[in-house]
């Protein structure tokens, strides 16, 4: 698993770096205001789709069916699964991509009702969010020909196809500004097209490990294709729910003044730095692990992989959350404040940080517990769990926003995770499929006073170097902040035994 885990979170690492530029050059050409505002829920209205249709419900119920298909009957019967329903997928998804485009002001007044009126905001939202709603069709295929590449153990073109987006945004964003309306219009058309080359690279990639996906195949309704679709149903309350919690703070986002939105959106982007290369790694590598071990009865291993799952993404996401919480103005300072991203809009930035710092590691645990119920096909425990997480997240955005407007929304859905971790966790040993064994049980407070001993150089470090930083000096101050960081993190923790450096050394020379 350590070796899944290290392919998929280097590509994500990778990917997350170049989204950072591309953020980067983002604040510099569009600030915090209403252009960035109507940009950011153009990009967020197809990513919710996505991650309802696509990765999240979809993958929950393909990628146990897949891979024990691939296990058991053969590649055939695992490639005919994989293509009824991507042609399935392809028919559903084009209607609803027409529907959207169609009737994209109804759909933005329920979902950006702050925006209804203004002269700017509204009406740039609308034409950007028409331009960006056909990425949704192609990257939920991308997401499906990801499932059948990690059910086959392939996870390395999968990780690495988001590189593209950012890649492709970047140079529609120096390309195109000149030749559209505004430089939100180049973003806006750079999404579509990445869409369309991830999904054409990671096809490719399918063909030439012998799964030829062809998303315009026929759908044939076989007992094994109605089985995914009746695991989905549960599923996809459950994505549902998930994107329910993220539309509510789009919805009160728009409602509070402008900026608030853009605010989110960079705090954001920090915290999934860890979110998708700890938290994407570890659930993208354990659900098929996991599938196969049970499905084969190997329950102790089973038991097992859950367990170093859940250390792993302890071990990686404390020490990120650490840092957010203890310096969050040098990295927003440093990573956008400059062009129209002033420091106004990094001081609101920053203290959106710090909320999201505090549910990071719930964050990525989720990830890290919901395959212990997908890998049995129990799809349903997660969406009701998820029902009250989405009342919780409610009421909590409604109190908070009126007393820490945008920071409100960050820290309700902090919280909000944190209860959903903390039901999930419980659920999951009421029923005996999660008993924290002794090495977690021992690596846990170990960890804890690693990341409080990287937290205290940080702060030292802070007030020593980077008041003098300005300029592009600042990105070289962060630098020498991530590095000490790392090297007190880690140190601290292999001298408390809350790691053991060596034998991850030793696994990754097996890996070789």
């Amino acid at each position: 698993m350590l070796r899944s885990i290290a392919t998929v979170g280097g590509w994500t690492m990778a990917s997350r770096i170049l989204g950072f530029a591309r953020d980067m050059l983002i604040a510099a050409k569009l600030g915090a205001g209403p252009v960035a505002d109507a940009f950011f829920v153009a990009l967020r209205l197809p990513n919710l789709f996505r991650q309802l249709f696509g990765e999240g419900a979809f993958n929950a119920a393909f990628v146990p069916a897949f891979a024990g298909s691939y296990a058991l009957e053969g590649p055939g019967r695992a490639r005919a699964l994989a293509n009824s329903l991507a042609g399935l997928m392809t028919i559903c998804l084009s209607g609803l991509v027409l529907l959207g485009i169609v009737f994209m002001p109804q759909l933005l007044f329920v979902l950006a009702p702050g925006f209804v009126g203004e002269a700017l905001r509204f009406p740039l939202a609308v034409e950007l969010t028409r331009i960006t709603f056909p990425y949704l069709l192609f990257i939920c295929l991308a997401a499906l020909v990801s499932g059948v590449l990690n059910g086959m153990d392939r996870f390395g073109a999968a990780a690495a196809a988001p590189v593209l987006f950012n890649l492709v945004t970047m140079a529609a964003l120096l390309g195109l500004t000149p030749h559209v309306a505004t430089p939100a219009h180049a973003l806006a058309w750079g999404v579509v097209a990445s869409g369309v080359l991830q999904l054409a690279m990671l096809v490719a990639a399918a063909r030439m490990a012998g799964m030829a996906i062809n998303p315009l195949s026929r759908p044939r309704l076989t007992p094994e294709v109605r089985g995914v679709l009746r695991r989905m149903v549960p599923g996809l309350v459950g994505a549902g729910v998930t994107q329910l919690n993220l539309a509510i703070g789009i919805v009160i986002g728009s409602l509070l003044p402008a900026g608030a939105v853009s605010y989110l959106y960079y705090a954001d982007r920090i915290s999934q730095l860890p979110l998708g290369v700890i938290g994407a790694a570890v659930g993208t590598a354990l659900l098929p692990l996991l599938s196969r071990q049970l499905r084969t009865g190997q329950a102790l291993s089973a038991h097992r992989s859950q367990n170093r799952a859940i250390e792993l993404t302890i071990a990686f996401a404390l020490p990120a959350a650490f840092a957010m919480a203890t310096v969050p103005q040098p990295i927003i300072r440093a990573l956008f404040q400059r062009g129209a991203f002033d420091e106004a809009a990094a001081a609101a930035t920053s203290a959106a940080l710090v909320a999201y710092a505090f549910g990071l590691p719930a964050f990525v645990l989720v990830k890290a517990l919901t395959p212990g119920f997908f890998a049995r096909g129990d799809t349903a425990t997660p969406v009701k769990v998820g029902l009250g997480v989405v009342a919780l997240n409610l009421a909590l955005n409604l109190v908070l926003t009126r007393h820490l407007s945008h920071v409100g929304i960050a820290l309700a859905t902090s919280v909000a995770s944190w209860c959903n971790v903390a039901a999930l966790a419980w659920l999951l040993m009421r029923r005996g499929r999660l008993v924290p064994d002794r090495r977690l049980r021992r690596a846990v407070p170990r960890l804890f006073g690693a990341a409080a001993v990287m937290a205290a150089v940080l702060l030292v470090l802070q007030a020593a170097i980077f008041p003098l930083a300005g300029g592009a000096a600042r990105l070289a101050a962060l630098a020498l902040l991530v590095g000490a960081g790392l090297v007190a993190y880690f140190g601290a923790a292999q001298l408390l035994g809350g790691l053991d450096l060596r034998e991850a050394l030793r696994m990754m020379r097996r890996r070789k």
